[in-house]
């Protein structure tokens, strides 16, 4: 399906897909199509701490940014694993957690941390990276939180030993507790960043679009979808391109969707100036490919958790890219054909021959190995499945396993050894801090 490296590479003008209309919208929704329709990029942190002070302070210094920005609350570990008993310990004792502890909080705890903040100009999101997040979602329902995210898949397989179809049960599950809620509640998909790294485009797609198709199965009616940013910028932006297609085919009228980048989720360059470079390509990616909104990393990813002040400046850095970005280049335009949209495709509905709805469909097609993702040890991923980056920076199928796709033309002839996933890991980490260095280099020759 791939026209491989040799050749020229089609290309073919793809128009931006319109939010869909849907009387089924949240605040969160609400408020990222204004933005959108204003031609602002939403930008947002991955920001969460442990005290309600602190991360009060946190949420009211993202709403004071310069820009379209909402408000993230990520959970602790103990919450991701249920074990909110050691929560509360940590707690009573004033640990430094990696996260807020919703359900060691309690549901009046956290509505102090989000009354004040979080309104139809500010919703905020609640990130996890549980596979069985049924107290969570609970306590979210009861609290009236904005927006949460995850998967069945995207936050079973690479993150948990729980089994897939334990995993799909209890997703469907809380789909429901959501959907529940008089106010409709919106739900991100992680599909489209597996592993954060190293896993091509097209499966990317595939299970951020499934597990679209899930949340709806399960009367999701807000919903979007995600893709990480890769190693190529030309090859991201056709890959959000046949995300924004597919989405529009697949997730049905009654559904509002919208997309979401991250800036790259893998090692991150050491240098400030080649960290920032990273994340000023992820803004203009997302300019450009008309992404509604964008999750940002900072300066200092490669060494540690960001403060607070240190998220606002990534953020602000983020929008004033973005404002630049679109007085520069209009949106949408022509984007290189290789493949991806075809690929994504026939991943999906090959997938759903596996079962009558989505969720059996999705355990069904990872037993048999028709969804496998590259690198990843679970026990219910056939991980026969091998991508690698060629030389152009384009990441490829070296072996997609038992998937009906086939390998890249002229890309399949040496192994992916140790050595060679070691170097593909740290690709962008070189390349962005190379860029800064020989720049150095040379105004110093001047």
């Amino acid at each position: 399906m791939n026209s491989g490296s040799g050749g020229s590479v089609p290309v073919r003008s793809v128009p931006a897909v319109p939010l869909p209309l849907s009387p089924a919208r949240g605040r969160f929704s609400r408020f990222v199509r204004r933005s959108h329709e204003q031609g602002g990029l939403v930008v947002q942190p991955r920001m969460g701490f442990a005290d309600t002070a602190t991360m009060r302070r946190g949420l009211e210094a993202v709403r004071a940014v310069r820009g379209a920005s909402i408000g993230t609350v990520t959970v602790d570990s103990y919450t991701r694993v249920n074990d909110h008993d050691s929560a509360r310990r940590a707690l009573d004792r004033g640990d430094d957690l990696n996260g807020y502890p919703v359900v060691a909080h309690g549901v009046q705890e956290t509505r102090r941390l989000l009354t004040g903040v979080a309104d139809d100009d500010f919703p905020v999101q609640f990130r996890h990276g549980s596979a069985l997040p049924r107290e969570l979602f609970g306590a979210l329902a009861r609290v009236g939180a904005d927006a949460t995210e995850g998967g069945p898949v995207s936050y079973c397989l690479p993150y948990s030993r729980v089994p897939l179809p334990q995993a799909t049960a209890a997703w469907a599950e809380c789909c429901r507790i959501l959907a529940d809620r008089p106010e409709t509640m919106h739900l991100e998909s992680f599909g489209g960043c597996m592993l954060g790294q190293l896993c091509p485009p097209s499966l990317l797609i595939a299970l951020s679009v499934l597990e679209g198709m899930f949340f709806r199965e399960h009367g999701m009616r807000s919903i979007s979808v995600s893709y990480a940013q890769q190693t190529s910028p030309e090859q991201d932006l056709e890959a959000l391109a046949a995300l924004r297609l597919l989405a529009a085919q697949w997730l049905g009228d009654d559904v509002d969707w919208h997309v979401v980048l991250y800036t790259y989720m893998g090692v991150f360059p050491r240098t400030p100036v080649g960290a920032y470079r990273m994340l000023e390509d992820s803004v203009r990616l997302a300019v450009r490919s008309g992404t509604e909104r964008l999750i940002v990393k900072t300066a200092v990813e490669a060494y540690r958790i960001p403060t607070i002040e240190e998220n606002v400046d990534a953020l602000e850095f983020a929008a004033a890219v973005a404002a630049d970005e679109r007085r520069a280049a209009p949106v949408g335009g022509a984007v290189r054909q290789t493949g991806i949209y075809e690929e994504a495709l026939q991943l999906i509905t090959s997938t759903l021959r596996f079962g009558d709805d989505v969720g059996s469909a999705l355990v069904g097609a990872f037993a048999h190995g028709y969804l496998d993702v590259p690198y990843c040890l679970h026990q219910d991923n056939a991980n026969r499945s091998r991508a690698a980056i060629d030389p152009g920076g384009t990441l490829r199928w070296f072996d997609p396993g038992a998937m009906p796709l086939a390998a890249s033309d002229g890309h399949g002839s040496a192994p992916v050894t140790a050595r060679s996933l070691i170097d593909m890991l740290g690709y962008n980490e070189r390349r962005f801090d190379r860029e800064q260095l020989v720049g150095a280099a040379v105004r110093g020759m001047l």
